[in-house]
């Protein structure tokens, strides 16, 4: 029997992949997690100096290729000019991480139009289209992960939530279809539902023991998450130590869903 190597199937030195939403919360932690791995980055988000402040700081804090495109994910040109430039950086992706997203609480007596689309737009339309894309390319190559970054909101309704909790539950179906059509080339498609996540925007919303109070006592494991629960998952399944996962929506949120 071959020896195995644990930490080389999460290596992924040599591979490149496309970050969303990459400069705040989640994402920023997710593009540290995938640059300390060895993977070259192709960063976006909508502020392209932001952009260019966390690659530079990515570059000398891990020596890996890093490059930024700005990009406003609520349009759907900007889109498809995303997924284009994306592939061109490093002549291929082999990792796509949909993590841009956005949420606009509002009762469902209240839902407005301009608010609920483009909420569907940011959080369904985009992962799709660049799945679609990006998937392509890698179908092209034989080899591909996508990770989708969607919410125990899309299995587990969330009050004010509306378009935010539809958006994601609609996100994981997407993520299965792209398993099932992609999966022949050689190309895998997962998502990650985790619950609240202790970024600067969630200790600001669950910050106060009295709010976060009744939601810990329904998770198990008696916290919420930090980024890294939710980045180690993300890089899990982008690398060859999840090599036979492939259409799963993988929940990071401490047993709250099973209760």
């Amino acid at each position: 029997m071959t020896p195995r190597s644990i930490p080389e199937s999460f290596d992924l030195t040599g591979r490149r992949a496309l970050v969303t939403g990459a400069t705040q919360g989640l994402g920023t932690d997710v593009v540290r997690t995938l640059a300390a791995a060895g993977c070259d980055l192709v960063l976006s988000a909508r502020t392209h100096e932001a952009l260019q402040a966390l690659a530079a700081a990515v570059r000398g804090d891990h020596g890996v290729r890093v490059e930024v495109v700005a990009a406003d994910l609520s349009d759907a040109a900007d889109t498809e000019s995303l997924a284009s430039r994306a592939l061109a950086a490093f002549d291929g992706l082999d990792v796509l991480v949909n993590n841009a997203g956005v949420s606009f609480p509002q009762r469902v007596v209240d839902v407005d139009a301009g608010t609920w689309d483009r909420t569907l737009a940011v959080n369904l339309r985009a992962p799709a289209l660049l799945g679609s894309r990006v998937g392509r390319a890698m179908a092209a190559a034989g080899r591909g992960s996508i990770v989708n970054v969607s919410s125990v909101a899309g299995s587990l309704a969330l009050a004010e939530h509306f378009a935010y909790s539809s958006s994601k539950a609609a996100l994981v179906m997407a993520t299965k279809v792209l398993a099932l059509e992609l999966g022949p080339s050689g190309v895998r498609a997962n998502s990650v539902s985790p619950t609240v996540v202790m970024t600067e925007m969630g200790q600001r919303v669950w910050g106060e023991q009295a709010k976060a109070a009744p939601m810990l006592v329904r998770i198990p494991l008696g916290r919420f998450a930090q980024p890294g629960d939710v980045s180690g998952a993300v890089l899990f399944l982008a690398s060859d130590a999840s090599a036979m996962v492939n259409g799963v929506d993988l929940t990071v949120d401490g047993g709250f869903s099973a209760a």
